[in-house]
């Protein structure tokens, strides 16, 4: 039997409803014992000074920002509901979607909601699969899940280990999803330095799969410089256990950025955080930690840089990329102090751990990506808030830029970018610190529109589902999608 052949752990759920009062599971797999989390996986903690606690309980009982775990909002955003974690402990992570489902990344494997009537989801089903960050996307009947973790072997019974054994293994897992109550591990392809994140470019007979990854320290023999491409998987739908890696294009073969010493407080780049594909105009956007690059993907099984940006003077981490809906524009984010630090104050300042906003402007191999302003929430979080630019999509409203997206604890903001060199927040969710006196890691790490709602993946607090009400959106409500991965660009119009 291969190790991706042993059944996941997986457990089967009436509802939402019945499992806050103590719902009895029916385990449905037999196997071997269920794989023990990640001890690293719990959400950072960290005790801030004597001084930057009573600034937060000031600025709390000042009503300067919401008291803890207090929710405020927009009056044009309605919180709809929210389904607290379950079975799976670790940090929550991103989201896909397909049908009347959704699909929600975490560091213990992946939960499936049925979110048909929104204001009511259900859980479907939950795997238990270990494997940081467990990035997740689907495509017909297939569901990919990402590993960036050290881990004892690649089935879903692993436990991590240090990635100087030989045994050790980082990579992509493919599921089938054709059973929505019963997923079935299907295929593991492991790949250099793992899979941090991952991006599809759907085809008719064949998915081919992006693999980013970098080096986040000395510790990962695979990840050193020059790691300098991305892996590309082809994963045959008709025969998904014959997937495997088919090429690692250099997309950096001048280094890209050579971070500090020579450029102080920005990463060197050793690989790419991730990439957004735009398949119907053939291009995609790469945040590729001190980088920012544009690709073609005519033939997606060899993409190709056509530019290559960077700003050594507001941008640390390049993280994620962005298309409008037109693919005239590219948002790409910073994430300053890795997602675990405070930077939505005024020590920070607007510009870092911010969104930078890029106007695409000429044509084939001459397209350049031109810089045209700077967005970051206009409102102040705490210091013991982890804040800083994250996951986020677009809001599919005509004739409009608008992205819905995560800021940690600092919410989901909705954002207008219309005017290249004026965005403006138009809307809110957030909820309080989770503590005044410790920086604990939390808040939205995804925040995406799909189908006339927003879906917020929070790290501790669980599945959210908001609605925005503005005429500025208004015209969103009559776009479906039967599919959405956010790092795969549909064509909306």
């Amino acid at each position: 039997m291969k190790p991706w052949e042993r059944p996941p752990q997986r457990r089967r759920y009436l509802g939402a409803a019945a499992a806050a009062f103590g719902l009895v599971a029916t385990l449905l797999a037999a196997g071997p014992a269920a794989a023990t989390p990640d001890p690293g996986d719990a959400p950072h903690k960290e005790r801030v000074t004597k001084s930057q606690q009573s600034e937060a309980r000031a600025a709390i009982e000042n009503g300067d920002i919401p008291g803890v775990d207090q929710i405020v909002h927009s009056d044009n955003v309605s919180h709809l509901t929210n389904i607290p974690k379950q079975d799976l402990k670790g940090v929550n992570s991103d989201l896909a979607f397909q049908g009347r489902y959704a699909f929600a990344g975490n560091y213990d494997g992946f939960v499936i909601y049925d979110i048909g009537r929104p204001k009511s989801p259900k859980i479907v089903s939950q795997v238990l699969c270990p494997g940081s960050q467990n990035d997740v996307s689907v495509s017909g009947d297939l569901l990919f899940l990402s590993t960036d973790s050290s881990r004892s072997d690649n089935s879903c019974n692993s436990t991590t280990q240090p990635a100087t054994e030989k045994s050790s293994w980082e990579g992509m897992k493919v599921f089938d999803i054709s059973d929505k109550r019963n997923p079935k591990y299907v295929a593991a392809v492991e790949t250099s330095c793992g899979s941090h994140t991952h991006t599809l470019v759907p085809e008719r007979k064949d998915v081919y799969i992006y693999v980013s990854s970098y080096s986040p320290s000395a510790t990962f023999p695979d990840c050193q410089p020059p790691h300098d491409g991305i892996s590309v998987i082809k994963v045959p739908r008709s025969a998904p256990e014959k997937a495997a890696v088919i090429d690692f294009p250099v997309l950096f073969p001048d280094g890209g950025n050579p971070g500090g010493p020579t450029n102080p407080g920005v990463s060197q780049t050793t690989g790419c955080h991730d990439l957004t594909t735009f398949p119907k105009l053939k291009l995609a956007a790469g945040a590729c930690m001190g980088d920012g690059i544009l690709l073609d993907i005519a033939d997606p099984a060899k993409p190709r840089v056509i530019d290559q940006v960077e700003d050594n003077v507001n941008f640390a981490f390049w993280h994620s990329a962005t298309f409008n809906e037109r693919g005239t524009k590219v948002v790409f984010t910073d994430e300053l102090g890795g997602g675990g630090a405070a930077t939505c104050n005024a020590e920070v300042g607007p510009d870092r751990g911010a969104d930078g906003i890029y106007d695409i402007v000429g044509k084939g191999d001459k397209r350049k990506l031109v810089f045209r302003s700077y967005f970051k929430i206009p409102r102040h979080q705490a210091d013991t808030e982890n804040c800083v630019a994250h996951n986020g999509s677009l809001i599919p409203a005509k004739g409009r830029d608008i992205m819905v997206q995560a800021w940690y604890q600092g919410g989901v903001s909705i954002w207008d970018f219309t005017d290249s060199d004026k965005p403006k927040e138009i809307g809110y969710f957030e909820r309080g610190p989770l503590s005044s006196d410790t920086l604990i890691t939390g808040g939205s790490w995804s925040a995406y529109y799909y189908n006339g709602y927003i879906y917020s993946n929070d790290i501790n607090k669980g599945f959210d589902v908001l609605k925005i009400h503005d005429r500025r959106t208004d015209s969103a409500e009559s776009v479906r999608l039967s599919e959405l991965n956010t790092q795969t660009q549909p064509d909306y119009r």
